[in-house]
């Protein structure tokens, strides 16, 4: 069914479907206009309402169990590293206690004044005799050196018997061992030329030295080199003992935290519903409250407005008929000006709650949209398909959008003639506005709307918040339309 006011040079619609001439024609220009832009969707350029989304709890559920895994992988890392380096701290500390006791107990019982003496067989004597006792309780798989120093830097003793005798400079670490007489370790630095022998073996060592002292009172340097294997595995020991403590708390605590979660997720949830019910509460209050006004307005304003105007017209019919052609003719400027208040008054009964819409249906309720531009004299086309059935959501949704789509069209558009289709294809209801007014650059309107433009991002947030997809065909000169797509 086709409905079409006065125009300015309207032409009578072709018989073809119009709704399929609207899918590749665009807005009704004509002669050599400029052509329309391309199809944007501008639900996908920013529009709608995002805190009107149902919440995807599958998701969020999803996301606080990745979190804390993340959170428990992240603290189980943290622990691992802390409890290495705790545990190779404790196994350093270890070795520095052994080689204190072993120094203590027995590299300087075993060190006689002899291995000083100028006599060299009773100096190598007493080397011998020193030897021995290192072989035999001091070197193992664990402690695979030993050197005892002068602290003027000779080797006075070595398992290695080409050191003894040889000379060279201490590090600062092992002058403040003897200076401060304490226990001190380090990674060897197999490099330095007083570890020439312990390079064949290429393997990481630990030293430990600590002053010792001869029987006649002489301070000299006791060092031992230890495999680092021995702390390497003496730190996994520690490390899988505080590491099997950590990890076993961190699952406790997970698991005992589970049901906190559920429980605040499933908060949230009721909350969320409550929120919705809330939500259609206020919108069917809203709707009620409109109901209510709009009938009000109907059955007395308007109603004592209209008995008023048929007063004021007989009264000037009386006047003129009484040859008072004064009085008539301000009777009629009164009658007139009183009928005038009356279509207002019924477009706004229009705009706040559309009675044709649940009485007469979304034909009726389109053909009142496009009154007041038929009043200014442009040409309207509306075509809805008398088998069209919608869900009374979805009629909602429909005339809203086309009510602000033509409102902006009266407000900016400047056109001769306007064309509204709704028809159902392919599976999807399709709402369809035209004018061959002056168009808008849509960029600008989106990104950086002026006063009077801002409707757009308005129409965009009622289609997002509906589940509807808005397009736009615009071009400055080259007309409009717009295009609302409801899936079935």
């Amino acid at each position: 069914m086709t409905d079409a006011g006065p125009g300015r040079g309207t032409e009578p619609a072709g018989e073809g479907s119009a709704s399929e001439d609207l899918v590749s024609s665009g807005p009704p220009t004509g002669g050599s206009s400029p052509e329309p832009g391309p199809w944007v969707s501008v639900t996908e350029a920013g529009a709608g309402h995002p805190s009107e989304s149902p919440l995807h709890w599958g998701r969020l559920v999803g996301g606080v169990v990745v979190l804390a895994l993340l959170v428990f992988v992240g603290v189980a890392a943290a622990s691992a590293i802390t409890a290495r380096r705790a545990a190779e701290r404790e196994a350093v500390n270890d070795a520095l206690a052994i080689t204190d006791v072993l120094g203590e107990s027995v590299m300087q019982p075993a060190i006689s004044a002899d291995l000083f003496d100028a006599d060299t067989a009773t100096r190598q004597a007493a080397l011998a005799q020193l030897d021995t006792t290192v072989r035999e309780r001091l070197l193992s798989d664990t402690i695979v050196r030993v050197k005892l120093w002068k602290p003027d830097g000779t080797i006075v003793y070595a398992d290695e018997p080409q050191l003894i005798g040889m000379r060279f400079a201490l590090d600062d670490e092992e002058t403040q061992a003897l200076d401060d007489q304490v226990t001190k370790a380090e990674i060897s630095d197999l490099s330095a030329p007083e570890n020439q022998f312990e390079r064949a073996n290429n393997r990481k060592l630990l030293e430990v030295y600590r002053p010792v002292w001869a029987a006649d009172g002489q301070t000299l340097l006791f060092e031992t080199y230890s495999a680092y294997d021995a702390v390497t595995a003496r730190t996994g020991d520690l490390t899988r003992g505080f590491g099997g403590i950590t990890l076993t708390s961190l699952l406790l605590m997970l698991v005992a935290q589970a049901p906190l979660t559920w429980a605040l997720v499933a908060r949230v949830r009721r909350s969320q519903r409550d929120r919705e019910a809330y939500l259609a509460r206020a919108v069917q209050a809203s709707d009620d409250e409109r109901r209510r006004i709009a009938a009000t307005l109907h059955d007395g304003a308007v109603q004592e407005l209209v008995g008023s105007a048929f007063l004021v017209a007989g009264a000037a019919d009386r006047a003129r008929a009484a040859h008072d052609d004064t009085t008539a003719g301000q009777l009629d400027l009164a009658a007139g000006s009183v009928r005038s208040s009356i279509g207002g008054l019924r477009s706004l009964l229009v705009d706040i709650y559309p009675p044709s819409l649940r009485n007469a249906g979304l034909r009726s309720a389109l053909t009142d949209l496009t009154a007041p531009l038929r009043a200014q004299g442009v040409a309207v086309e509306v075509e809805v398909p008398d088998e069209l059935q919608l869900p009374p959501e979805k009629e909602e949704l429909v005339f809203r959008v086309a009510q602000e789509c033509l409102r902006n069209t009266m407000k900016h558009a400047d056109a001769e003639s306007v064309r509204v289709t709704l028809d159902d294809l392919e599976g999807r209801t399709v709402l369809d506005m035209m004018d061959d007014g002056v168009g808008f650059d849509l960029d600008t309107v989106m990104k950086r709307p002026q006063e009077g433009h801002f409707g757009v991002r308005l129409i965009a947030d009622q289609a997002a918040a509906g589940g509807a997809e808005l397009l736009v065909s615009t071009a400055p000169g080259a007309g409009t339309q717009w295009r609302l797509e409801i899936s079935r």
